[in-house]
Order: structure tokens, then C-alpha cells, then sequence
């Protein structure tokens, strides 16, 4: 009985881990909201002793100088992150909205995300693989041979490792492809009447999303199409981006320093290496040269992405019109990259959970809308009180 319009114009946003209300998702008289803005509007002074610590406490911490402000503010994120998931008052949507089907490819209906028609990009992404695993090995041959400690060839063992799981995150990763089925969310039909439609997928297209003529998806906040990830990256795939090019560019900077403290300071002959690893070596030090210049300048157009909330897409167009100084972007919230499962899995290659999945991606589903709506009926008749 729900139609697309109906439940596009009536229904509010939809998080993935949201407050429980005793309300409909057609009532106009109670607005859901997130984490301390929601927290905010629900007391009459605008503190809140869960979300945030006090003003006394903050004023306390600032005579404890900087470190003391830093343990403060994790103190608090904490807090914030036990009482999502501790409190009844929020609940997580769980269901798996993707096909169950084993296919690759970038349709609806393939159950893995591969994008198959691009040989090059696949071609590029195999290389990327080999030219790690390479070093990977040569660090070995030299630790089996006692030219250098066990330590060192783990801990780089350990790097390459990441950066390869991050790279096949980010490959075999959604990055953000617009459904068919999507719908704007509500604050932004309370805003916009007019909303944009892509004219090759025929489905809404948010702000910021881009239609990739490789992948031939609308992608949510599309910074680029990677041929080394033989992928878009977007908001599903952001955070394995940036891990790769962090991991990539860490063990490329630690092998090259270990190379150089073998050859510019070690004088025993234990330095001495033989003819073939002189070889592998060499190959190996031409390689993370490269990859370290690469990925230098990758992560500088990455991190200026975040800290202007700006796309390098965005960011080329605006720079042929000469526009890109009125750029009214909001920078990136990292826990809309990594997550809010904790710091402690934001180095790891795992998917990030959203606070507000509907905010992140730009839209909406008709189907997560009427599963919101059942579960918010559910809360009701169980007793939930509003708070």
C-alpha cells in the first residue's frame, strides 16, 4: 500500500542505527534526529551528561593542557559509541538488502561487486597485487639469509599484508552505486523541490554522485574511477582507499629506510648480499620509490577531499569555471569514512557501520523506509516511551 512518492514525501531519513520514537514515520510532529544535535534537542539546556561532558569538566581538562583535552574527548566518543549500541533506545538495521546470487559484475543483480568489462583496470589491479607480494618475498629471502633481523620482516610482512586485504576491500567493495529503487531523502525534498535524475541509469541522482561510464553506475560522492583498485571510489569504498594508500605508502617508506641503513651505515658482513638479491633489491627499491612519489600525491588529493568535502570530480569542474574558491562544502566527518564502530577498527580493513546510512550515501530506499516504519511499530506496541 506504500508507493515510491508516498513514502519519499512522508517519511523521514532513514539511519542505520537511529533512536527508537513511538511515532510513525508519517507523523509530522516528532522530527528523529542523531547523535549530540538529537541529544540537544532533547534537553532544555543543551547539555547533555551522555553525549558530552560537562562544561566543568572541560574547563578542568583545559588546565591539564593538551593531552589532558585529547584523553577528554576520546573519553567522551566512548561514551558515545557504548550508549548507541548499549541503549534500547537505538536500534541497527541489519538486513542485507544486496542479492544473495554468486555473479560478478556492477549490476543490481550481481551478488559481488567486480568490475569485468574493464580488462586494463583488471590487468592494473593484478599488477598492483604482484608488485606487493614481490616485495614481500624479497624482504623474506634477505631475513632467511640473516641480512636482516626476523622483526623487520614481519613487521613488513604484517604491512603488505593490510595494504593487500584494503586493496581487495576496496575492489570487491560497493562503492556507493545508486539503486533503482532509490528515493531523496526527507530533508532534502524539504529543501529542494527539483531533483535530479541521471539520464543513463534513469534513477535519482544525489548531490555530489557521478554516473561512471566504466562501472556504468550513478556512484554516491564519486571522487574517481581508479584503474589500480579497478573501481570507483565513493562513499562505500572511501575508507579502504585511504587504508591502502596509508599502508602502501608506510612499508614503501620502511623498506626504503631499512635499504638505506644497510647501505650508507652497515659495515659488517652480514650487509653483504649476494649476487641474485643485489638484484632483487635493486628492482625492489625502483619499485617503492615509485609507489611512494604515487601514493605522496594521492593521499594529498584524498586528504584535501576530506578536509573540504570537495571531490576531485567536483573539484576539476569547479576549477574550469573558476568557481572553486565558492565552494560552500562541509568537510568530511571522519566517522563518515571509517565508521562508529570504534578507533580501534578504523586501521582495519573491515566495512565501517554509519551512524545515519541515508545521510552518508545522498538517498533513500522505499524498502529500508517500510522496514523502519515496522520497526518503529513494533517499539510502540512493546511500551517504548519517547525521551
Amino acid at each position: 500500500p506504500f508507493s515510491t512518492e508516498t513514502m519519499a514525501s512522508q517519511s523521514e531519513r532513514t539511519p542505520l542505527i537511529t533512536r527508537r520514537q513511538p511515532t510513525t514515520v508519517t507523523d509530522s510532529t516528532h522530527r528523529r534526529g542523531t547523535g549530540s544535535a538529537f541529544a540537544s534537542a532533547n534537553n532544555g539546556n543543551g547539555n547533555n551528561s551522555v553525549f558530552s561532558p560537562s562544561v566543568q569538566e572541560f574547563d578542568k581538562d583545559d588546565r591539564r593542557g593538551c593531552c589532558g583535552r585529547i584523553r577528554a574527548f576520546l573519553k567522551s566518543r566512548k561514551m558515545q559509541h557504548q550508549q548507541r549500541f548499549n541503549d534500547s533506545r537505538y536500534y541497527e538495521d541489519t538486513f542485507n538488502p544486496f542479492p544473495w546470487t554468486c555473479s560478478f559484475g556492477t549490476d543490481e543483480n550481481d551478488g559481488i561487486w567486480l568490475n569485468r568489462k574493464d580488462q586494463g583496470g583488471i590487468l592494473m589491479a593484478v599488477t598492483v597485487w604482484l608488485l606487493i607480494v614481490y616485495s614481500g618475498l624479497t624482504v623474506t629471502l634477505l631475513a632467511e639469509h640473516s641480512h636482516l633481523s626476523a622483526i623487520i620482516s614481519v613487521v613488513y610482512c604484517t604491512i603488505c599484508s593490510l595494504a593487500l586485504a584494503s586493496h581487495a576491500k576496496c575492489m570487491f567493495t560497493d562503492p556507493g552505486a545508486i539503486p533503482s529503487s532509490a528515493v531523496p531523502p526527507a530533508e532534502v525534498q524539504r529543501t529542494i523541490s527539483v531533483h535530479a535524475m541521471c539520464s543513463h541509469c534513469e534513477t535519482y541522482k544525489p548531490p555530489g554522485a557521478h554516473h561512471c561510464r566504466i562501472c556504468n553506475r550513478c556512484i554516491s560522492h564519486m571522487d574517481h574511477h581508479c584503474p589500480w583498485m579497478n573501481n570507483c571510489v565513493g562513499a562505500g569504498n572511501l575508507k579502504h582507499f585511504i587504508l591502502f594508500l596509508v599502508y602502501t605508502w608506510t612499508g614503501a617508506a620502511f623498506s626504503l629506510l631499512v635499504f638505506g641503513h644497510n647501505y650508507f651505515l652497515c659495515t659488517s658482513e652480514e650487509c653483504a648480499f649476494s649476487l641474485v638479491l643485489v638484484q632483487l633489491v635493486r628492482a625492489m627499491t625502483l619499485i617503492c620509490i615509485g609507489a611512494l612519489l604515487f601514493t605522496s600525491n594521492i593521499l594529498m588529493t584524498v586528504m584535501y577531499t576530506v578536509m573540504t568535502g570537495l571531490t576531485t570530480i567536483d573539484r576539476l569542474k569547479r576549477k574550469a569555471t573558476n568557481s572553486l574558491l565558492e565552494s560552500e562544502d562541509e568537510p568530511i566527518d571522519p566517522e563518515d569514512i571509517f565508521g562508529i564502530q570504534g578507533y580501534w577498527t578504523w586501521p582495519l580493513p573491515c566495512d565501517p557501520v554509519f551512524e545515519d546510512y541515508d545521510r552518508v550515501m545522498g538517498y533513500s530506499t522505499t524498502e529500508r523506509l517500510l522496514r523502519e516504519q515496522r520497526d518503529m511499530e513494533l517499539a510502540h506496541s512493546k511500551g517504548f516511551s519517547e525521551v
